[in-house]
């Protein structure tokens, strides 16, 4: 069974329109519910949310739906997406719940799933679930005297917080570290610069009062500008900027400058391989990740394995070979022997016990390798065109196989769809920065002709 409600990321789109409704979100709760009750024990659901205008629509159809069939709701309030995670485990519950579009405006919402073991769920089970969604609904509902439960956790934000600071390592603090978090107005906005005050650090705070309407407005990982400000103005050692769910970060050295998913990763591998924590003798990325990160890892003796886009591919590949450290060049990074996903201020703080125990500046230890110059541009098709067809024809794969030739194995092509627009995304990259800039613009002419531009 295919699924067509699901994305790379759970359902997601503009709320209160199809699918992001109500309606659906009652639905989809006493589909995945059904799913999840296994045996005959009282099931639960934890429910975790950020702080967008519309979880408090989606929030109470999910609690119904899950009522509905049977299953107890534990309500979190406000947290980050690692959390509920962490606390769907933590629980015993049979299915966690996160209520976020992540770094989109507050007019999107979406759902992420958990299983029991607090991981995303897999493509089949996300499918049977729209299975049950759209044709099983009528057997799932349960009797009146067998109707779930719902009540709040009101020390959930705490949990989490003993939590991620049990992950710094012991006998380490942050005194004397002046430190600003760009909470983007999100899901972190209590918890994050708590977690660092009670690590010993003196907190400038950015992006933590939400409105309902600014989630990420400004702020946050997608938009640094005043985060990389703040830290020049107050004379910070470092920049912290989570996403709207907090599972994804982007820092920033004393001057201002960005340091990225790719470098996160290339400075905790080096950290953890002297520390003989590193498992697997490698990393997992995806294609996106740049080719000077591999390059930097070969010299010190590691692998860069590469999985499609998306922090649950990389999940899949770590799970499945043995690698506690993974992420993406966007700032998802995973660390299986400390949680399930993607966690922003768990990686930060990683980085942040490299940063005291080399008591060096940010702008000399987090600049691990310098990134080859790296290209992407996107042509977006017209109505009615395929960009899998447009991919097959001779003259794009022509025009491919042209740059990929010219590079002559110092550099690298990647040309693939959207998973979620009308686009076809070409990235090339290599040493030669003229080079590969003509390399995609080749590319992208060969695609342009060979289709009229939306």
């Amino acid at each position: 069974m295919t699924r067509t409600l699901f994305g790379t990321d759970g359902v997601r789109g503009t709320a209160n329109t199809p699918p992001m409704t109500a309606d659906l979100a009652l639905r989809l709760g006493m589909a995945a519910g059904a799913q999840f009750k296994r045996g005959t024990h009282r099931h639960t659901v934890v429910i975790g949310k950020d702080t967008r205008l519309s979880g408090y629509m989606l929030e109470p159809a999910l609690t119904a739906g899950f009522t509905a069939v049977g299953m107890d709701v534990v309500l979190l309030g406000p947290l980050p997406t690692p959390a509920v995670a962490m606390l769907t485990r933590s629980l015993r519950a049979d299915l966690g719940v996160m209520i976020s579009a992540s770094h989109n405006p507050f007019e999107d919402n979406g759902i992420k799933l958990f299983g029991p073991d607090g991981f995303k769920l897999s493509d089949e089970t996300e499918a049977d679930i729209e299975g049950l969604l759209n044709n099983g609904l009528a057997d799932t509902r349960v009797k009146p005297s067998d109707l779930g439960r719902a009540r709040r956790l009101d020390d959930a934000g705490g949990r989490y917080i003993e939590a991620i600071k049990a992950t710094f390592p012991r006998g380490l603090r942050l005194d004397g570290l002046r430190i600003v978090i760009d909470c983007a107005h999100g899901a972190a906005y209590k918890v994050a610069p708590r977690v660092l005050w009670e690590l010993g650090a003196e907190v400038i705070q950015v992006g933590v009062e939400p409105d309902g309407f600014n989630i990420n407005k400004g702020v946050g990982s997608l938009d640094t500008e005043a985060m990389r400000r703040t830290v020049v103005e107050r004379g910070a050692d470092l920049g912290i900027a989570l996403d709207g769910d907090a599972d994804r970060v982007v820092l920033a050295n004393e001057t201002g400058a960005l340091v990225d998913g790719d470098q996160v990763l290339g400075v905790i591998a080096k950290a953890w391989l002297a520390d003989d924590r590193l498992t697997g003798a490698g990393v997992v990325a995806t294609v996106m990740s740049n080719l000077g990160l591999e390059q930097y890892l070969r010299g010190l003796g590691l692998t860069l394995h590469r999985t499609p886009v998306g922090d649950r591919y990389v999940v899949e590949r770590m799970r499945a070979d043995g690698f506690n450290l993974g992420g993406e060049q966007s700032g998802h990074i995973v660390m299986s022997d400390l949680g399930t996903t993607g966690d922003g201020l768990a990686a930060a703080l990683q980085v942040l016990a490299a940063l005291v125990q080399a008591d060096r500046p940010a702008s000399a230890l987090l600049h691990a390798f310098d990134p080859l110059p790296q290209v992407l541009r996107n042509v977006r098709m017209a109505d009615g065109h395929d960009p899998v067809a447009i991919l097959a024809l001779d003259t794009v794969q022509g025009a491919i196989a042209a740059g990929e030739a010219r590079f002559n194995g110092d550099g690298r092509v990647l040309i693939r769809k959207s998973g979620t627009e009308p686009l076809i995304r070409v990235m090339a990259e290599g040493a030669d920065d003229t080079l590969v800039q003509t390399v995609v613009d080749d590319i992208v002419d060969a695609i342009a002709r060979a289709t009229p531009a939306a």
